[in-house]
């Protein structure tokens, strides 16, 4: 149709997507990470490419790259900020598709409600290098909330396409106005009503969350309104809240005073308390890096899946100048075991949920260990171990400190 936007989608933007779609809980949530973040990095470089203006030029995934992560989890569509305005995403496969269908959270939620509603078609079917998407129009948020029909079997705004505005020059020209925007407040969710629903959604089996018939949307809503609940929500969904509430952040700067967290103990230790029968089959050469002053070691069962077979994590730790602190990871069988079971992998994840390093076991690998990094104070980290559907993650910080001379 005439003034719809065509843009080529690059091989290396589906490479990124399909990565970092892989942080979700199941295939069908994975695909649709890839879908929507195809859409979100290819529309956002044409964006940026096209508003020369300083004032508005800030273009960036809102409300960040975390945010994102945890909404993809459960609800189709992406968020682009713009200055004040807000630019919302709505990827569509169907090539015969004639309305743009929003979910109810990009309309209803507060923290959610964008100024422009985006409908693209995105063609995957193509070679790779031939891949497109079309953004068949735009229309604001007064529109879609008062001229499309509301369907509540999958809790959906929809509007016809010919009822949007398909020169994006008239969005690029408003962008600067400021117009206020009536949302009305949702309920008040108490903590344990909050942490109830998270106890039940939390379950990655259940596919679809937001369609639940016996969650009122006013509560799904009042829940994803909440970032702290909404992140939780999707590290229950990927396996990595390891506590009932939180994931526990262990303080290694406590760990050079010799104070260990909850499930952590020193490896000298472990051999001082059971010197006849070292349970954990360590040569000297794996536990002792060179340098390393300090070994925390923390046994993960790896569940009914693995016959409940168990590895052990160590962490060593090196203090370097100006409170920097060097840090080795590896992982071990435990148990009287030999070799780790093949294909578990051990990753470094940044505060941002990057993957930093990764290795995976080979068949008859007594250890695999990360490369040696160096982490300042303030700064945190994440350790997973994982395989197939099973992850476990441990969080870091490195606290200022003052070593305590002997």
């Amino acid at each position: 149709m005439k003034n719809q936007l065509l843009l080529q989608i690059s091989n290396s933007i589906q490479q990124q997507a399909w990565k970092d779609a892989q942080q979700h809980s199941h295939k069908i949530a994975q695909y649709s990470a890839y879908l929507n973040r195809v859409c979100l990095y290819t529309f956002l470089g044409w964006l940026n490419d096209q508003i020369p203006d300083e004032a508005l030029s800030n273009s960036a995934i809102y409300p960040s790259e975390d945010g994102l992560r945890s909404i993809l989890e459960v609800v189709n569509g992406t968020a682009i900020g713009i200055g004040t305005r807000r630019i919302i995403l709505i990827p569509n496969e169907n090539i015969d598709s004639e309305s743009l269908r929003v979910p109810q959270e990009w309309i209803d939620i507060p923290t959610f409600v964008g100024d422009y509603y985006l409908a693209i078609q995105v063609d995957l079917e193509a070679n790779a290098d031939e891949c497109t998407l079309t953004v068949q129009g735009f229309a604001t948020y007064r529109q879609v909330k008062q001229l499309s029909k509301y369907d509540p079997r999958d809790r959906t705004y929809i509007l016809p396409t010919d009822q949007l505005i398909t020169s994006l020059t008239v969005m690029q020209v408003t962008l600067g106005i400021e117009r206020h925007v009536e949302v009305p407040e949702l309920q008040i969710l108490s903590e344990t009503e909050a942490q109830n629903l998270l106890e039940l959604l939390g379950n990655s089996s259940i596919y679809s969350p937001r369609l639940r018939v016996d969650i009122p949307f006013a509560q799904w809503a009042a829940l994803l309104n909440n970032e702290e609940w909404r992140q939780q929500l999707y590290q229950r969904r990927v396996g990595r809240l390891v506590t009932k509430n939180q994931v526990k952040i262990s303080n290694l700067s406590k760990w050079l005073q010799n104070t260990f967290d909850d499930g952590w103990q020193s490896l000298n230790t472990l051999f001082n308390q059971e010197p006849g029968n070292l349970v954990y089959s360590f040569r000297n050469n794996e536990v002792a890096a060179k340098g390393i002053s300090i070994d925390g070691i923390k046994l993960i069962d790896l569940g009914m899946q693995l016959s409940n077979q168990s590895v052990a994590l160590l962490v060593g730790l090196t203090p370097e100048t100006d409170g920097k602190v060097a840090v080795r990871v590896q992982l071990h069988p435990a148990k009287g075991q030999t070799y780790l079971p093949p294909n578990i992998k051990l990753a470094l994840f940044s505060q941002s949920e990057s993957i930093l390093q990764e290795i995976q076991s080979r068949i008859q690998d007594n250890f695999i260990q990360l490369k040696r990094f160096i982490c300042p104070p303030g700064k945190t980290f994440k350790i997973q171990v994982s395989i197939d559907e099973f992850r476990v993650t441990e969080e870091f910080v490195i606290e200022p400190f003052t070593l305590t001379q002997q």
